[in-house]
């Protein structure tokens, strides 16, 4: 997980359509990436499930992309994950 922080970070976000991504959103989409369910996500970064749905509907919004699969494709294919 550390990796997909260092990497968000010593990019300053990302590039890609509507918004780059922040260490949180790296964090979720590797999370995600790794198999884990929303409630096991919001477990591991200290949210409520609800909080961890909205920002990843955020996430898809700003990333142009309709599922959270493409939000993860599209940090791989970006080279965060």
């Amino acid at each position: 997980m550390n990796e997909y922080l260092e990497l968000a970070s010593a990019r300053g976000g990302l590039p890609g359509p509507g918004a780059g991504i922040g260490e949180d959103d790296a964090l979720l989409l590797g999370l995600l990436a790794n198999g884990l369910m929303i409630a096991s996500v919001a477990r591991r970064m200290n949210l409520s499930e609800r909080t961890v749905r909205r920002r990843l509907r955020s996430l898809c919004d700003r990333l142009e992309v309709e599922t959270p699969v493409q939000a993860v494709v599209w940090a791989v294919r970006a080279g965060v994950l």
